[in-house]
């Protein structure tokens, strides 16, 4: 049976175009309105990535700490997130889910605990920044027993011998990191160099959808559409963070961001 994820990036190859997949914190600014910008934004993108906030991030540049320090300071808990999700499932044009965080928050939880819990509400997929292969094996693993799609990540110090590896064990969507920075950093490299690193990886196993983060904005979005799919997450924080300076609505605000960013990839 096609998995959700799969179908998504089916049904946009027939459009001809790549799978936009956004990215938000998860109870920014607050766990209500965190809810009413998913709903938001699934108007116009294709994947739901969610990010559960923490205080250590690795990865995530200032734009996304930021989404994340306002969530924690709203007294923001793991159960929220399940809550969240399971909300935002009644509604009618709900897409798939892939949570995106760090391993410890699930270690604390407990593998087998976390994995139930996102199968019950309808979690489709995950993305564990701090566990890399071939140390997320058995994770992986386990994630597909519960029919949950385990994102691998390569980047662009990742050697070819190991992106084969990789990509062998990967299910079925790989995420590529295309500069090596922190999310929301200015696009370093030219698209032009991020689609030859690009198609080097879809040259291993075209049948793996991969996506591209990191750097990815209304400017440089339109560039990069040959790729399967495309992230955009530290510019929607951002859009959250100038709406609440200008005492505006995230909402509203984020709705209108990603109808752009959608029509500049159609």
């Amino acid at each position: 049976m096609t998995s959700s994820i799969n179908l998504v990036f089916k049904n946009c190859r027939k459009e001809r175009r790549p799978v936009l997949l956004t990215y938000t914190v998860a109870g920014d600014n607050t766990k209500k309105k965190s809810l009413e910008i998913l709903k938001s934004i699934s108007r116009f993108s294709d994947i739901q990535e969610i990010g559960y906030p923490h205080n250590c991030p690795i990865a995530d540049g200032g734009q996304i700490q930021t989404s994340a320090y306002r969530s924690i300071k709203n007294g923001f808990k793991m159960e929220d997130i399940f809550k969240i999700v399971r909300d935002y499932r009644k509604i009618k044009s709900s897409k798939p889910i892939i949570l995106m965080g760090y391993y410890n928050m699930i270690y604390q939880y407990g593998e087998n605990n976390f994995l139930k819990k996102c199968q019950s509400v309808g979690v489709n997929g995950l993305i564990v920044v701090d566990l890399p292969w071939p140390e997320n094996k058995n994770f992986s693993k386990k994630c597909k027993k519960k029919k949950i799609c385990f994102v691998q990540l390569i980047s662009p110090t990742t050697s070819y011998d190991r992106m084969k590896k990789i990509l062998r064990d990967s299910h079925e969507m790989c995420y590529y990191i295309s500069m090596l920075s922190t999310t929301g950093g200015k696009l370093k490299v030219s698209p032009k160099k991020i689609l030859e690193n690009y198609k080097k990886i879809k040259k291993i196993d075209k049948s793996k959808n991969i996506v591209i983060g990191f750097g990815i904005t209304k400017n440089t979005i339109a560039a990069l559409k040959k790729a399967d799919g495309l992230v955009v997450g530290s510019q929607l924080c951002k859009g959250i963070t100038d709406s609440l300076k200008k005492r505006q609505n995230p909402v509203i605000n984020l709705g209108k961001m990603v109808s752009i960013l959608r029509r500049r990839i159609n």
